[in-house]
């Protein structure tokens, strides 16, 4: 790093160079060769997704095998823990560590007996997560072919443990890196659930998938469902099923299968029973004649008379209730023959009409008398108004003619108004011709009095004029002007 310009310029150890040049070998590290990877290919290759931080433990397994586990943090705040296995990567598990999708910017592995636990940071905060997860997986098959070599599955006490947290480790716990699960021989409680249907509906069937390297498939009596029918739809977490009928009805298994070299293992992750639903009406089959029965006086008996000329044969028979959609009635005893061409059949036992059907039958009366009494009085009440404002025809409006009638408007008289007004203009002339004094103008009555009208007086030639002037006083005589219009000159 120090070599003879440097030493020209009086720096003889790096220990002399300024912080400048520290900063920027810092920042931009060189290597004298290239590092290539294990295999001279990249170790994990996954489409997608951008990695922003890595950490590395090793891992004993039980058989004694030395694995790598990788932790990878993305920049969606997701972290992705991968095993080497034979020349290649498998992904164990994905988990969201920030439901925000934050990238993870720190990542950093505890790896201290019994206390393994990895710690990530962005810039809202910092999370602790363990390094397995084994408790999730509730299977045999299911702990196995997860291929972590933390877990490993307990056959005593059915379940999937971290074999770190554990004192000791017994022979018989099954661990197989390989995804071998061949060697699990427990089986699986299978808890049907119970679905009743009518015709022309749809039924949901739910399953959820573990895996993500494996595949739903779904049965129906023991045979491969097609979901590509347009009478299903196979959802991400269900089944719909379109347009029930009775040939649906059966059991309906949802299995996960995976395949791992060249083998497959598969197992039912839900079991649905579809039934289709009855409804079941107590009807009452019609009686045939039969001959009476000795014995047996405790069953109910329904008379049958028939008939021919004057002969008359009473038998009796049983009452039978049938559960059936189609009502098939045989006679218990002997049936009573006769030698009559046409035999007439009298059914004693009235019609069975349930409660409920009378009483909704009750309420829609009710309702419907409501209703109609209702419209009928707001169409009463539309046509007064309407014949009141007069928006009806002619002939329609003889009836408010009727009905307003004595109603009249009072026309205003504006008569004796008029005669008191003249009145007192002729009185306020004369008395100021008497006393020598100028008149003075008269208060604006509205009318015009002019010098030459005599102040008020009307002349003889116009008193036709003001006498139909007393019947229309405010008739204007003038031609009307618009008052925007131009004055005219004298």
């Amino acid at each position: 790093c120090i070599n003879n310009e440097a030493r020209a310029s009086n720096y003889m150890s790096s220990l002399n160079l300024p912080d400048k040049t520290l900063q920027f070998v810092k920042d931009h590290p060189l290597m004298d060769d290239s590092v290539t990877p294990m295999g001279d290919r990249p170790r994990l290759v996954k489409r997608d997704v951008k990695y922003t931080q890595i950490v590395v433990d090793r891992v004993r397994a039980l058989n004694g095998t030395i694995y790598d586990v990788m932790f990878i943090s993305t920049d969606r705040g997701a972290l992705h823990k991968a095993i080497s296995y034979e020349n290649g990567m498998h992904i164990i598990e994905e988990t969201q560590l920030f439901p925000n999708f934050e990238p993870v910017q720190t990542l950093l592995l505890s790896s201290k007996k019994g206390r393994r636990y990895l710690y990530a940071g962005s810039n809202s905060g910092v999370v602790q997560s363990p390094v397995a997860f084994c408790d999730k997986y509730t299977t045999c098959v299911d702990c196995v072919l997860a291929r972590d070599p933390y877990c490993a599955w307990k056959p005593l006490e059915a379940s999937c443990t971290d074999i770190f947290k554990e004192s000791e480790i017994e022979r018989n716990w099954i661990q197989n890196i390989g995804g071998d699960a061949s060697s699990c021989s427990d089986k699986v409680r299978e808890n049907s659930l119970q679905h009743t249907f009518k015709h022309g509906s749809t039924a949901e069937l739910k399953c959820s998938q573990k895996s993500n390297l494996a595949q739903v498939v779904w049965k129906f009596k023991d045979d491969v469902l097609r979901v590509e029918s347009p009478k299903y739809r196979l959802l991400e977490k269900a089944l719909l099923i379109f347009n029930l009928s009775e040939g649906d009805s059966g059991v309906y298994q949802c299995l996960s299968e995976e395949k791992v070299k060249n083998k497959k293992f598969s197992q039912v992750l839900a079991k649905h029973v579809l039934e289709l639903k009855k409804i079941q009406h107590t009807t009452v089959g019609p009686t045939v004649a039969a001959a009476p029965t000795e014995g047996n006086s405790d069953v109910p008996k329904v008379s049958a008379v028939s008939t021919e000329g004057s002969a008359t044969h009473t038998s009796t028979t049983q009452m039978v209730p049938v559960t059936t959609a189609r009502v098939v009635t045989k006679p218990i005893g002997p049936v009573l023959t006769s030698a009559a061409s046409n035999t007439e059949i009298f059914n004693s036992v009235p019609d069975a009409v349930p409660e409920k059907t009378m009483f909704l039958k009750s309420n829609d009366n009710f309702l419907l008398m409501f209703l109609f009494l209702f419209f009928f009085i707001l169409f009463l009440c539309l046509l007064s108004y309407n014949c009141y404002k007069g928006y009806l025809p002619g002939q329609c409006l003889k009836f408010r003619s009727v009905m307003l009638l004595g109603k009249k408007k009072t026309k205003s008289d504006f008569s004796d108004c008029e005669q008191s007004v003249k009145e007192t203009l002729v009185e306020q002339g004369s008395v100021s011709h008497q006393s020598g004094e100028q008149p003075k103008p008269a208060h604006d009555t509205g009318y015009e009095t002019e010098p030459d009208c005599g102040n008020g007086q009307l002349q003889p030639g116009d008193l036709q004029a003001s006498r139909e002037a007393k019947d229309k006083p405010f008739d204007v005589k003038c031609e009307l002007k618009y008052a925007d219009s131009d004055a005219e000159g004298d």
